[in-house]
């Protein structure tokens, strides 16, 4: 911002100096510095794809861009790269779209042109649904308010780890809290995509998912490839479906399928979180609570070795990734889940799904929280046997079927043995 102050007088006025530009002493006759190029960047980066597809929906959702009532203020002509992509959004599910476009493309892995093929898609149908998760049981109306919504990522095949973690740390239900305090109302579903026949051949689980399903009702699957790159549509695909069937729900939790979780200590802390935000509220009237918390990862770049799962072309995009948290598993509050969600029709899809939160989180002016009991690099190893070596844990990436059974009945009155 620059003020200028102009003083209309017949004697020349006695103004006290306050400011005084950097590198100018009070007593020199020189010229404050200034300028002497444009200091914003009016060059907009258009040589990464993501990057160019993002600041046209900058421009597109800029309220000042947008102009008033009054017509004072135009919505600049710009050529959009996006105007394909309008004519495609009704065509996703055919695969015929081949929007947006990068003269590269085919030097790209499998992986990441598939995305860019399919990154403007965002809506697929619900092959398994379960629209009364968290209806009042005997009751046709009303919900009931999951103190916390597990919403675990899975894949078709990975029977054993959903059936562990059923048994174990993702258990529906009344939960207690650690040393049996108040704990909560817990429900768990399980994200899933189709089976991704482009990795090799598989078995036809179809049926057998079906009948995991009747058994247990707790699959959510969609009519999307489930890649590793896909993840992201999952975390979409979920916010839609939170608002439309359990939007009370207090906290979330979003994971991987190979995490542990002490759910009861868990449910200490947002206890105490939810304790502390009713108590700021008394005083600021905020309704919303802003918690998001996990593993944050700060300042990372985009990882560019091609042999990697993770490989970004700077082609595709460039720039430091926001904070993100990252590892396996996250928590965040109900409403900001439900903001999340608004806030990504205004965020391109990004291919790691951590990142793209982290990417939605800085649309919303927020930062992801660290807390240390998210271990997603584990415990060193001489103290992963050791059960009270998980007093403070709250999150470990990651473990096997058979460790989450063995731990769980490890940590069983944890606070007794250490």
């Amino acid at each position: 911002m620059v003020s200028i102050f102009v003083t209309m007088s017949y004697t020349p006025p006695k103004i006290t100096i306050h400011y005084i530009a950097p590198g100018i002493s009070a007593n020199s006759g020189a010229l404050a510095s200034h300028p002497l190029s444009p200091f914003w960047n009016l060059r907009l980066e258009d040589s990464a794809l993501w990057n160019q597809l993002q600041h046209t929906w900058d421009r597109q959702h800029n309220p000042i861009l947008h102009g008033n009532a009054t017509g004072i203020l135009r919505k600049p002509k710009v050529k959009l790269l996006s105007q394909i992509e309008d004519e495609c959004l009704s065509d996703c599910m055919s695969r015929m779209c081949s929007v947006p476009r990068l003269h590269d493309i085919n030097s790209l892995p499998e992986q990441m042109r598939a995305f860019i093929r399919s990154m403007h898609c965002r809506e697929y149908p619900l092959l398994i649904n379960q629209p009364d998760m968290c209806r009042r049981k005997n009751i046709s109306f009303g919900l009931d308010s999951p103190m916390l919504f597990m919403a675990i990522k899975s894949q078709v095949g990975n029977f054993e780890n959903r059936q562990a973690i059923r048994e174990t740390w993702g258990r529906s239900g009344p939960v207690k809290g650690g040393s049996n305090k108040k704990g909560g109302l817990v429900r768990t579903v399980f994200l899933l995509g189709r089976q991704d026949s482009s990795t090799g051949p598989h078995p036809d689980l179809k049926n057998l998912l079906e009948l995991e399903n009747q058994k247990y009702r707790d699959i959510l699957q969609w009519d999307f490839r489930d890649t590793f790159f896909n993840l992201t549509l999952k975390d979409l695909l979920f916010w839609h479906w939170l608002q439309q069937y359990c939007p009370t729900a207090i906290f979330v939790f979003k994971g991987d399928d190979d995490v542990f979780v002490r759910t009861g200590a868990l449910l200490d802390y947002l206890h105490k979180q939810l304790m502390e935000h009713n108590q700021w509220r008394a005083y600021t009237n905020e309704t919303d609570m802003d918690l998001f918390v996990g593993d944050v990862i700060n300042n990372a770049m985009p990882n560019r070795e091609p042999s990697t799962k993770y490989y970004i072309p700077e082609s595709f995009y460039k720039g430091a990734y926001p904070p993100y948290a990252g590892g396996g598993g996250v928590v965040y509050s109900g409403s900001l889940a439900l903001r999340l969600k608004e806030v990504s029709n205004r965020v391109r899809l990004f291919p790691i799904d951590d990142v793209y939160l982290g990417m939605c989180l800085n649309r919303l002016g927020l930062s992801p929280s660290h807390n240390p009991g998210f271990l997603t690099f584990d415990l060193p190893v001489t103290d992963r046997a050791n059960p009270c070596a998980y007093k403070s844990v709250l999150l470990v990436h990651k473990r096997s079927p058979k460790e989450m059974l063995t731990l769980w009945k490890q940590l069983q009155n944890l606070p007794g043995q250490c």
